[in-house]
């Protein structure tokens, strides 16, 4: 007994050692997160993805866990594959997802009965969009499917055996190269069926368009529906989808929807007898507010459900009885879950959606609803990662707690609101303070001002393992939602349409001098810095003020000419984001290009970008890192390997990033 009270009281010491420790950059490969959550139609038990950080190979790897009702987790297949998208069969018996496990994406059958599964696939590509016939016997799904373009030019007399180099890559598509997944392979997304039992897949798609997302089953199933632009001019029109029924028998595909501007995520009814869907109608404006829509199988008896909300559907699911449909959105940087009956009146559940962005605090979240209206959900908080929660009439009960061993001993900055007024017009902005682990208020503190990229998305109260990282260095970090945020509503977020940057950032020193005001910030240092649009907004912050120590642009637009040129969906940016051509519009470009100031820049700037980026191209990050080496400024460019525009894609880029931030940060700090 003794010795058990000593270590006992050992533990207890070591314990109140541990809770001082603060996150480390290699705590990156020790968080988790939940997301895909899957609730079984008796309501009783989930399916989810447990996402963890891959260290040998640094990679995220996913794999499928079970909440029991006994309030048990366990791995559900055992399998050292990564795996993703589980679906429930109609009736519960079976389970569809797609596993690595043999060595290539396939889908596989997991069997409740027996707790046995199996490859059911022998596929090629990779397949997704998995969804079950109503009456399982069948699994639709999507995959890429190659159709090679022979090259227009073949060079004669090359002798066998000689070394020439590899021929030209001849591009003539549109759209030729995305972001995150390199240049186009020749071949479209197609449609399949396989048998629920396996066997080979049937295509049920081939014209050159690209056919997928979410795949939803008639009643009787006979027919898929599916959203897609197949419209001759859809390089014109990059938003204008419709919703098509495909009859199985025919391979026939008819439009159901018709109207100017996307129609997407078509989900039938369980009583098979409406079509729930997302989408908006056109006005070109930058930020668009995704509705929820009603209609009849064939496309009659349109109903807009929640046109009084002003804020974008994020994920929906009809309700068990098909009197209603569950959706998630975000309202003022918070994810909230909600009902609307078919009558429009909606009614708020729970505002603790989110928690998927573990790099960044953004918005998104998963859920799945079930018999009795369950709902399992990922649920978000500004200390921890994603872990899965249910809803059940009204109560909120957590089920995991993925992340405890990893940061249940750490100590981690604490999340504090703060709203603040326009000093330009005097609407209402938010933001978010972390402070630092110890944090003293009579203390100075040097400021670090984080900036969120889009521009039209959203930060709120969720982790963030870069802002903690930052404020475990010692910085208060300021994060806020300037003007052209989302969840402020569609006003809110179209202040900067053919204006951007200008009052946003107004909006950002306010909110560093609200925070100043609170009397713990040494004015002498403050710091900025942010990705993407977070990016084009530091390096026009540095063109405009000098009062910032250093500076880090983060995968920024630094010429808005040259981007539109360059950038992965330049067909979108031109239209939505400008008032036309950059060539019949160059005034306006210009003048809203940060490079367009870099003759006032005096802050030490440093770039980072990653090395593959599509969306904001290195040649962005080139322009000002040899403008700034003109000007004589400090700088330096720090080109992220193996990444695109998601740096935190890879966990050891996204430690590269914070610690390159930090090294510029404190290579200025107290001089």
């Amino acid at each position: 007994m003794k010795k058990w009270i000593i270590t006992a009281a050992a533990l207890m010491l070591s314990g109140t050692a541990a809770a001082q420790e603060k996150l480390q950059l290699e705590d990156i490969f020790t968080l988790e997160y939940a997301s895909s959550p899957t609730i079984h139609p008796s309501g009783e038990w989930t399916v989810f993805v447990r996402q963890s950080m891959d260290i040998n190979n640094d990679r995220k790897v996913g794999r499928l866990w079970a909440s029991l009702p006994d309030g048990d987790i366990r791995p559900l297949t055992g399998s050292q594959g990564s795996e993703s998208q589980p679906v429930w069969s109609p009736s519960g018996d079976r389970l569809a997802y797609v596993s690595t496990e043999t060595g290539s994406p396939q889908v596989h059958i997991y069997w409740v009965d027996s707790g046995d599964s199996a490859a059911v696939t022998q596929l090629t590509q990779a397949p997704s969009g998995l969804s079950w016939s109503p009456d399982g016997s069948q699994i639709a799904f999507s995959m890429f499917t190659p159709k090679s373009q022979p090259a227009p030019v073949s060079l004669p007399g090359k002798p066998e055996g000689a070394d020439w180099t590899a021929a030209p890559k001849y591009i003539d598509k549109g759209n030729y190269r995305y972001d995150g997944g390199g240049y186009a392979k020749d071949g479209h997304q197609q449609i399949y069926v396989i048998p629920a039992t396996g066997g080979s897949p049937r295509q049920l798609t081939d014209e050159e368009f690209n056919h997928g997302g979410q795949l939803s089953w008639s009643p009787d199933s006979k027919h898929i529906f599916f959203s897609a632009n197949r419209r001759d001019d859809a390089f014109r029109q990059p938003v204008n989808s419709e919703i098509y029924r495909l009859t199985l028998s025919t391979k026939e595909i008819t439009a159901i929807t018709e109207r100017d501007g996307p129609d997407g995520s078509p989900k039938v009814s369980p009583n098979g007898e409406k079509i729930a869907f997302t989408g908006y109608d056109d006005t070109k404006m930058s930020f668009q507010a995704s509705n929820l829509y009603v209609m009849d199988l064939d496309g009659s008896d349109v109903e807009l459900l929640t046109g009084d909300l002003d804020h974008s559907v994020t994920g929906f699911e009809w309700d068990r009885d098909s009197e209603g449909v569950y959706f998630t959105y975000d309202n003022n940087g918070v994810g909230q879950l909600a009902r609307t009956d078919l009558d429009g009146d909606h009614t708020q559940l729970t505002n603790r959606v989110g928690g998927l962005s573990y790099a960044r605090p953004y918005g998104g979240g998963d859920f799945s609803v079930a018999k009795g209206d369950r709902i399992a959900f990922t649920i978000s908080n500004p200390m921890r990662p994603a872990e899965l929660a249910l809803w059940d009439d009204g109560d909120v009960q957590q089920l995991t707690r993925l992340n405890e061993d990893a940061l249940a001993h750490k100590q981690l900055a604490k999340v504090e609101e703060i709203n603040y007024k326009s000093s330009v017009d005097g609407i209402d902005l938010q933001g978010w303070i972390a402070y630092p682990p110890g944090f003293d208020k009579d203390k100075d503190y040097p400021l670090m001002l984080e900036i969120h990229g889009g521009p039209h998305t959203n930060y709120g109260p969720r982790f963030a393992a870069e802002i903690q990282l930052f404020a475990a260095a010692g910085y208060v970090v300021l994060y806020t939602n300037p003007r052209g945020s989302t969840s402020y509503g569609s006003d809110f977020a179209n202040e900067i349409h053919h204006n951007y940057p200008s009052h946003d950032y107004n909006d950002l020193m306010d909110g560093v001098d609200a925070v100043i005001n609170k009397g713990f910030i040494d004015k002498d240092e403050l710091y900025v810095t942010g990705g993407s649009g977070g990016g084009v907004l530091t390096a026009w912050i540095v063109g405009h003020t000098d009062r910032f120590k250093a500076a880090v642009v983060a995968k920024p637009v630094i010429n808005w000419y040259s981007f539109v040129l360059t950038a992965d969906m330049y067909n979108f940016f031109y239209q939505y984001w400008f008032p036309g051509l950059p060539w019949e519009n160059m005034e306006h470009y210009m003048k809203y290009s940060p490079i367009s100031y870099v003759g006032n820049v005096t802050t030490p700037t440093m770039l980072l970008t990653g090395e593959n980026d599509y969306r904001t191209p290195m040649s962005e990050t080139e322009q000002y890192y040899q403008a700034l080496k003109l000007k004589g400024v400090d700088t330096a460019m720090v080109r992220i390997q193996d990444s695109g525009h998601g740096i935190y894609a890879r966990p050891s880029n996204l430690m590269n990033k914070v610690a390159y931030i930090l090294h510029w940060f404190e290579k200025y700090r107290d001089e």
